[in-house]
C-alpha cells in the first residue's frame, strides 16, 4: 500500500500547482463585475416572463374561507413529500398552494428542450416503492420527473384541496385560536392548525441587466417559460420554427449545457454568448430495464438512496451502488457542498493533496474538450479554468459535439464583463453586433430566495412580531425547521441543516422529520414550538462546525455558488447529512417533546 508521501508525489509529478494557480486567478479576475449579484434584474416587470405560464390558462375561482389541518406553500417534491408524509402521520384536510398551474416545483416550470435530471433517477424521484414506479432512463427526463409529481399528488389525495395559480400573501399566527391564518393574492382567508413553507429554490428566474436590453425587437423568453409556440417541436427536440431563425443563447450552465444541442441542431444559426465554461463530463445515460426493480427487495431505494448520500460525503461504503460522475469525484465536492472533511491528515496536507486532486480531474474535463472540439481557438474558449466545485459540473454526450457544427459560434465574453449591450436587431459584445432574431436566456434562478427570507411572504407570529424582525441578526431556528414565537410553523431548504446535490434526498428527510413531530403533537394535543434557549445553542452549533469554504470560494470564478464573487461564510452542519439525519433521528427518539407545548399553555 503506497504511503501518504508516495500517494502525494504521484499527484504532483505532472502538476505544476503553482502555475496552476496564477491561471485560475487569471481567468477568475477577467470575469469578476464589481456589482455582484447586482448584474442581474427580475424576469418580471417589463418582461413579465415570471408572471407568465406558457403552460396552464388562468382560471377565475371564488376566494376561499376555509379551514385545513395543515397548509403546504409550494408544490414541487418538498411540499409534495411532507403532504405525502402528513397524510400517512393521520391528518385529513391537507392544501397544497402554489403559483404554478399544477404540481412539480421547478419540473412545472422547466420544460426546455433536453431538460432531464443530472442525479440518477433511483435516488433523485422519491417514493418509487410506495408508488410502484420506475424511471425509464437512468437519467430521466423532466416530463418524465413531472408526470412523477403528479402521481404523488394523486397517489395521497392532494389534488382536492389544493390550491394553484396561487400566491401566499400573508401568515398570521391567531393566540387565541392555536392556529394560522393564511391570505393569498386571491382573497383566500383560510385556517390552519399547521403551515410548512416549501418555496423551491429554482423556480423565480433571473435576468442580466444588459443595457439597451428593453429596445431588441426580436422575440425572447427564459428557459424556465419555453415559448414552443414560437420554437415548435418539444422537450425531446424538433425546434422547427427556428430553421429559419438566427439564435442568441445566453447562458452556458447546467440548463444552457441541455439546450443548446437542441438549438443548435435545428437553428438556422446559432450564437452561444458564454462567460465561463462549465466543466463538462460525459454523461452516458441509458435506458433502465423495466424488469430490473422486481430482483430488489424491498427497501431497496432508501439503501441506494443512503449508499449514494453517503458515498458522495465521504462516508464508508461497502460498495458504490451508483458508481456516476458523481460518486467517482466525490472528494472534490464533499468539503463545499456537505461541509465534511477528513480529520486524519492536517489541514495543509488535505488541502494540497485535495488541490492536486481536482486539477487532475481538471485536467482531464480540459483534454476532453481538445478531444471533441475540432476548431482549436473554439476549444480553447470551452475550457473551465477553476477548481471542480466552483459550478455546479456538468454532464453531457451532445454539448461539445455542438461546437463542431457549421451554423454554431461560440461568442466569448469575458474580457467584456458579459454582453455589452443591445440594439433593436442584435447582441453587441465589445464592437462587434451579432444580428439576431431570438434571444433565449439560460441564465437560471434566484437560488434560495424564498418569500419568508426576502419579506415577500410577512410572517407574524406570536403578538403580532414580524419573523424578519427576529432574524435581523440571522435566522434563530432549532435544526432549520421552526423558530420560537412562531408555533407550527416548519421551513423546508438548507437552512441552518445539511445539503447534498442529491436535494430530493434531503427534502424528503426532512419531510419525515417534520410529519414525524406533527403526529407526536397531534398525540399529546400540543403545539410545536422550540424554546428560545434551543434555538440559540443550535445557532451556535451551526457556527461552530460549519466548515469555512470562503477561501475556497473567493478563488473560484464567480458563479451562483460563490453570490458572484461576492464570498460569504455558508453556515451548514459540515459534519454532512448522513450525521445530521442520524441526529435528527437520535432527537426524535430522545428530545421530541422539548419542542412540544400543551395548548393551554404559553411559552
Amino acid at each position: 500500500m503506497a504511503t501518504s508521501t508516495e500517494t502525494f508525489e504521484n499527484l504532483s509529478a505532472d502538476i505544476d500547482i503553482e502555475a496552476l494557480r496564477a491561471k485560475y486567478r487569471h481567468e477568475r479576475d477577467r470575469r469578476i463585475r464589481p456589482e455582484g449579484l447586482g448584474q442581474y434584474r427580475s424576469a418580471a416587470g417589463e418582461f413579465g416572463y415570471y408572471a407568465k405560464d406558457p403552460y396552464t390558462p388562468f382560471t377565475e375561482r371564488e376566494p376561499r374561507q376555509d379551514r385545513v389541518d395543515a397548509l403546504v406553500i409550494g408544490a414541487g417534491f418538498g411540499g409534495l413529500l411532507t403532504a405525502a408524509r402528513l397524510r400517512e402521520a393521520g391528518l385529513e384536510r391537507i392544501r397544497l398552494v402554489d403559483e404554478a398551474g399544477d404540481v412539480g416545483g421547478t419540473w412545472y416550470w422547466n420544460r426546455y428542450p433536453g431538460i432531464h435530471c443530472d442525479i440518477e433517477g433511483s435516488v433523485y424521484l422519491p417514493l418509487l416503492e410506495e408508488l410502484g414506479r420506475m424511471p425509464s432512463m437512468r437519467y430521466a427526463p423532466g416530463e418524465e420527473i413531472r408526470q412523477h409529481a403528479i402521481a404523488i399528488a394523486e397517489h395521497y389525495g392532494l389534488y382536492p384541496d389544493a390550491l394553484f395559480q396561487t400566491r401566499v400573501s400573508q401568515l398570521e399566527w391567531l393566540d387565541a385560536e392555536n392556529e394560522w391564518q393564511v391570505e393569498t393574492d386571491r382573497g383566500d382567508r383560510i385556517r390552519a392548525q399547521y403551515v410548512v413553507v416549501s418555496q423551491g429554490t429554482l423556480t423565480q428566474p433571473k435576468l442580466p441587466g444588459i443595457p439597451g436590453i428593453e429596445t431588441f425587437r426580436g422575440h425572447t423568453f427564459h428557459t424556465s417559460r419555453w415559448d414552443y409556440a414560437y420554437t415548435g417541436g418539444s422537450a425531446d427536440g424538433g425546434l422547427a420554427g427556428l430553421r429559419d431563425k438566427r439564435v442568441a443563447v445566453v447562458g452556458t450552465g447546467a440548463t444552457g449545457v441541455q439546450v443548446i444541442p437542441h438549438v443548435g441542431q435545428d437553428a438556422a444559426h446559432l450564437y452561444v454568448f458564454q462567460r465561463t465554461p462549465s466543466a463538462v463530463d460525459v454523461r452516458g445515460n441509458r435506458p433502465l430495464d423495466p424488469q430490473w426493480v422486481q430482483g430488489q427487495e424491498p427497501g431497496w431505494q432508501r439503501r441506494r438512496m443512503d449508499n449514494f448520500l453517503a458515498a458522495i460525503t465521504g462516508e464508508p461504503v461497502e460498495e458504490d451502488l451508483i458508481g456516476d460522475g458523481w460518486t467517482s469525484s466525490s472528494r472534490l465536492q464533499r468539503t463545499y457542498l456537505s461541509g465534511v472533511v477528513d480529520q486524519s491528515v492536517s489541514e495543509a496536507e488535505r488541502e494540497l493533496t485535495d488541490e492536486l486532486l481536482d486539477a487532475h480531474k481538471m485536467n482531464q474535463i480540459r483534454a476532453r474538450v481538445d478531444e471533441v472540439v475540432a476548431d482549436p481557438q473554439t476549444a480553447e474558449l470551452l475550457k473551465p479554468w477553476y477548481r471542480y466545485m466552483c459550478k455546479r459540473p456538468c454532464f453531457s454526450d451532445y454539448y461539445l459535439q455542438t461546437f463542431n457544427r457549421p451554423n454554431v459560434t461560440l461568442v466569448d465574453t469575458a474580457d467584456t464583463g458579459g454582453i455589452t449591450r443591445m440594439t433593436e436587431t442584435g447582441v453587441v459584445v465589445g464592437e462587434t453586433e451579432y444580428p439576431v432574431d431570438c434571444l433565449i436566456f439560460a441564465t437560471g434562478f434566484d437560488v434560495g430566495m424564498s418569500g419568508i427570507v426576502t419579506g415577500a411572504l410577512p410572517v407574524l407570529g406570536r403578538n403580532g412580531v414580524n419573523l424578519l424582525q427576529t432574524w435581523r441578526g440571522g435566522p434563530q431556528t432549532l435544526h432549520g425547521f421552526y423558530s420560537p414565537g412562531f408555533p407550527n410553523l416548519f421551513h423546508l431548504g438548507s437552512m441552518q441543516n445539511a445539503n447534498s446535490v442529491n436535494f430530493a434526498h434531503i427534502l424528503g428527510e426532512q419531510a419525515e422529520h417534520i410529519a414525524a413531530v406533527v403526529a407526536r403533537a397531534q398525540e399529546k394535543g400540543a403545539v410545536v414550538e422550540p424554546s428560545a434557549q434551543d434555538a440559540q445553542q443550535w445557532v451556535r452549533t451551526i457556527a461552530e462546525v460549519s466548515a469555512d469554504t470562503t477561501k475556497f470560494q473567493s478563488e473560484c470564478t464567480p458563479g451562483y455558488y460563490n453570490g458572484e464573487g461576492r464570498t460569504r461564510k455558508i453556515l451548514t452542519f459540515s459534519p454532512g447529512p448522513v450525521k445530521f439525519h442520524d441526529l435528527l433521528r437520535r432527537w426524535r427518539s430522545e428530545q421530541i417533546d422539548d419542542v412540544l407545548t400543551p395548548v393551554k399553555e404559553t411559552r
